[in-house]
């Protein structure tokens, strides 16, 4: 699939603006990762892209989340590696135990991290990405109730797909700094 035809297919599935920017910035990160990794960066972007494609269709029901994405993105012929990572971003509200591959660590650390980087912004007067630092991440990891629902043991799977966090930070902050305009921060 082209990213054309995934861009149409989220805008299809997921009306909400945020949920749309959430997507867009997994996305960078995920070709950053890629890059980095020197993996597929269009496949790894896919996965970023689409990964929350099913949020609305199934009203934010954790229970189902993944599987439906999943079930949407193998009907179309998504590589099954993409479809499996998709699903198992949602693991845990799945209840299907643990991520195994770099891959699906990657996207899970690399979608909730986003969610971390973006409240970063927000607290600042400018609320923009452009002023957040990577030793500011590194200390609201340590703030549990700052951004709550970027859970920090997802964020440290980075360890698992070969980043230290401090290296996993950077890439995210810089891939998403990279498409500032486009997430309005």
């Amino acid at each position: 699939m082209r990213r054309e035809e995934a861009l149409e297919l989220l805008h299809e599935n997921l009306k909400a603006e945020n949920l749309r920017k959430h997507c867009y910035a997994a996305e960078a990160v995920m070709r950053r990762l890629a890059r980095d990794l020197g993996e597929d960066e269009e496949l790894w972007g896919l996965a970023g892209l689409l990964h929350d494609l099913d949020l609305e269709i199934c009203g934010n029901d954790m229970s189902v989340h993944g599987d439906t994405a999943a079930r949407l993105l193998a009907e179309r012929g998504i590589s099954p590696e993409v479809v499996e990572a998709v699903r198992m971003h949602n693991a845990e509200g799945l209840g299907l135990g643990e991520r195994t591959t770099v891959f699906q660590h990657a996207l899970a650390a690399a979608e909730t991290v986003t969610g971390l980087i973006v409240a970063a912004a927000l607290v600042l007067p400018e609320k923009k990405l452009s002023g957040v630092k990577v030793k500011s991440l590194r200390k609201r990891m340590k703030e549990k109730a700052f951004a709550r629902g970027a859970r920090r043991e997802v964020i440290m799977e980075c360890e698992q797909a070969g980043f230290d966090l401090d290296k996993f930070l950077s890439l995210a902050l810089e891939a998403m700094q990279g498409i500032s305009d486009r997430l309005g921060l």
